[in-house]
């Protein structure tokens, strides 16, 4: 694949979400941090510089949209990643490490904390609970989700979560992915241990989730299957989905979003086959008009994709 030149597109509103996108937005804000594999790299340590710099500028001369003080006041985090070679991403973030409340998006955890429990032989995944693993992604129910979390055990969760294998939640990188109560509005088990946080998700650490998901080293091979079926077919047709299926209606979507009054996040992996490109999209939002924003986000990076593939070949 040939070195690229990329051009900033000059839309104040598709610039700024241009820039803030794909390789390197704002300051390089990614923590040393090495996954345990001796295949796939770090998402951290992938990133372009130079690609990073003119996108800075850009950002620096033309961002006018909503999220701006959003931004510089740490309530609005983001991150991308071109997945098209897996042994190669390629990452950006805004905010990567900041931990934000993120609604229903940390329940990807919980159906993390399920399979764990099914490959020890602990729960079995049959018609039932897999029906209850799916209205939990696919239609966010905060019933489903109850029931499996507690199946799983908050306290083992945590334990998961914060295990080696997984580091989903780090206190070296700002935490992560947590779930300190159920989705029934029942009392608070914990926050999160840095920030208090009860819901909660850095947007990299979600990023992290779907690579490793990707890469065959969240479940294994026996269970993958199932996992990314429950994942697909979005069952809310709002925020990155709709953004993606007005102008990519052929795209795969394995996604999960969260929403609780101000707060939005989505989180996924879009696959373009016939184009030929996969990457991982995250946001986290306190901003009133995050659902919207949202989309258009989602659609400015599909389009900015679109763009850099062709551009390559």
């Amino acid at each position: 694949m040939k070195r690229t030149k990329y051009r900033i597109l000059r839309s104040p509103l598709t610039a700024a979400l241009m820039v803030f996108l794909l390789l390197g937005i704002g300051c390089r804000d990614f923590s040393p941090e090495k996954d345990q594999s001796p295949t796939y790299p770090s998402l951290r340590e992938n990133f372009d510089q130079d690609f990073q710099k003119a996108l800075v500028t850009a950002l620096k001369n033309e961002f006018h949209g909503e999220y701006k003080h959003a931004i510089e006041n740490k309530k609005a985090a983001f991150v991308v990643v071109d997945i098209t070679d897996l042994q190669h991403p390629k990452a950006a973030g805004v905010n990567s490490d900041v931990m934000l409340y993120a609604a229903s998006m940390p329940k990807i955890a919980i159906l993390l904390g399920a399979f764990v429990r099914i490959e020890r032989g602990e729960m079995p995944l049959d018609d039932e609970t897999r029906a209850e693993l799916t209205r939990m992604i696919r239609n966010s129910s905060n019933k489903d989700a109850t029931a499996i979390l507690n199946r799983v055990g908050i306290e083992n969760l945590a334990e998961i979560l914060q295990s080696e294998k997984y580091r989903l939640y780090d206190p070296k990188l700002n935490g992560g992915l947590w779930v300190g109560r159920d989705y029934s509005g029942g009392p608070r088990w914990k926050g999160d241990p840095l920030n208090n946080i009860s819901h909660g998700a850095t947007a990299m650490q979600a990023a992290r989730f779907y690579y490793m998901a990707e890469t065959g080293r969240l479940v294994s091979e026996p269970y993958s299957a199932d996992f990314f079926e429950i994942m697909s077919k979005p069952g809310i047709q709002h925020k990155f989905v709709k953004g993606i299926r007005k102008s990519n209606p052929g795209a795969e979507i394995y996604r999960k979003s969260g929403t609780w009054k101000g707060f939005h996040a989505d989180s996924g992996v879009i696959i373009d086959k016939e184009r030929g490109y996969k990457y991982i999209i995250v946001a986290l939002v306190e901003h009133p008009k995050g659902n919207d924003g949202l989309a258009r986000f989602a659609a400015v990076v599909d389009a900015t994709m679109d763009h850099m593939h062709r551009a390559s070949k």
